[in-house]
C-alpha cells in the first residue's frame, strides 16, 4: 500500500493442461498481473489445494512478483484440459477444486475496500462459496471503485441468475462479440450490437459497456460516448492473455485520470503487444 492504485482480481486460478505441458493461467490472475507491470498495486484472490500443483502454482505467483491472497483448502488445485483443434481451444475444467471454496477473510475485506478497480467474471461463481466470497467482497468495494464484470463463458457455467446478481453489483461490463450473442439471447433481447449494449447501460446502470470483437474492432459504450477501434494488424505469437491485458490497461488508464478514448486506445495497444508475446504473462517494454 504505497500510493499506487490498488487493483483486485477475483476468482479462478488454476493450471492450463494444454497439450505440450502445463501453464498457470485463470483471467483474474492474468488481469492482475497485466494491472501490476501497468504500475498498480495488484492483489490476486483465489483458492488452491494443500498439494504438489498448488505449491508449483503459488511458486509462479511468487515468480511473477504479483500481491496475492491465495487460500490453501481442502480440495484438489484447479485444472483445465485443453484440447486443441485447428488452433482453437477447447476447455474441460475440473469441477469440486480449491477455486470453488475461496474462503472469505479480512484481510481480502481490508484491501477490498481500499480498491480502485476489481476485476470478476462468471466461471468462479459455479459453486456456492465462491459465489458468496466474490458478491459479498464486491458489495463492501468503495461506491466509486471500476467493478468490471468480465464474462467468461465456459461450458454450462453460468446462468441468468448469476448474470443478473453480478451486473447488480458492477458498473462495468466487458464481452466479446460470440458472448453478447449468448447474453441478449438470456435476456431475450435480439436488437443491433449499439441497442443490446445501450439497453445493458440502462438497465443496470453502468458506467460503460465494452465490446470486443477479436482481430477486427473493440468498441466502448458510454452513455454518452462511444469509442470505437480498429484491432491493430500484428505479428501474432498467440493470444493468450490478451482481453485480459485490454482489461487491466484501460483500467489503469481510467484510474489515471485518461478519457474513455484514450484509455480504449492504450488498451488496444497493450492487446496487441501482448499477442506478439508467448503465454499470458510476458514482460513488459515500458
Amino acid at each position: 500500500m504505497n500510493g499506487k492504485p490498488i487493483i483486485v482480481g477475483l476468482g479462478e486460478i488454476l493450471w492450463d493442461l494444454l497439450p505440450d505441458g502445463k501453464k498457470a493461467g485463470g483471467a483474474p490472475i492474468n488481469f492482475v498481473y497485466h494491472s501490476s507491470q501497468l504500475g498498480a498495486d495488484s492483489f490476486a484472490i483465489s483458492a488452491i489445494g494443500k498439494d504438489a500443483l498448488g505449491d508449483e502454482l503459488l511458486e509462479e505467483v511468487k515468480r511473477i512478483k504479483i500481491n496475492h491472497l491465495i487460500q490453501r483448502v481442502n480440495y484438489p488445485t484447479g485444472t483445465a484440459e485443453i484440447e486443441l483443434k485447428n488452433g482453437i481451444p477447447k476447455f474441460t475444467i475440473t469441477e469440486g477444486v480449491a477455486w470453488d471454496y475461496i474462503p472469505l477473510t479480512a484481510q481480502m475485506e481490508e484491501v477490498v475496500k481500499k480498491a480502485e478497480a476489481i476485476c470478476f467474471g462468471t466461471l468462479a461463481q459455479r459453486s456456492p462459496v465462491s459465489q458468496h466470497t466474490i458478491l459479498k467482497l464486491l458489495s463492501i468495494a468503495p461506491k466509486n471503485s471500476l467493478r468490471i464484470l468480465d464474462i467468461n463463458f465456459r461450458q454450462h457455467y453460468f446462468s441468468p441468475e448469476t448474470i443478473e446478481k453480478s451486473l447488480n453489483l458492477s458498473n462495468v461490463l466487458k464481452v466479446n462479440d460470440e458472448e453478447l450473442v449468448v447474453l441478449c439471447k438470456l435476456f431475450s433481447r435480439d436488437g443491433s450490437e449499439e441497442e443490446e449494449c445501450r439497453w445493458f447501460i440502462d438497465k443496470f446502470n453502468l458506467r460503460m459497456m465494452i465490446l470486443t470483437a477479436g482481430a477486427n474492432y473493440s468498441t466502448i459504450f458510454t452513455s454518452g460516448e462511444i469509442s470505437k477501434i480498429s484491432t491493430p494488424k500484428t505479428d501474432v505469437a498467440d493470444t493468450v492473455g490478451a482481453g485480459d491485458a485490454f482489461t487491466g490497461a484501460l483500467a489503469s488508464s481510467i484510474i489515471a485520470g485518461k478519457t474513455i478514448k484514450e484509455a480504449h486506445r492504450f488498451a488496444v495497444e497493450t492487446a496487441a503487444f501482448v499477442c506478439t508475446k508467448a503465454g499470458a504473462w510476458p514482460e513488459y517494454e515500458l
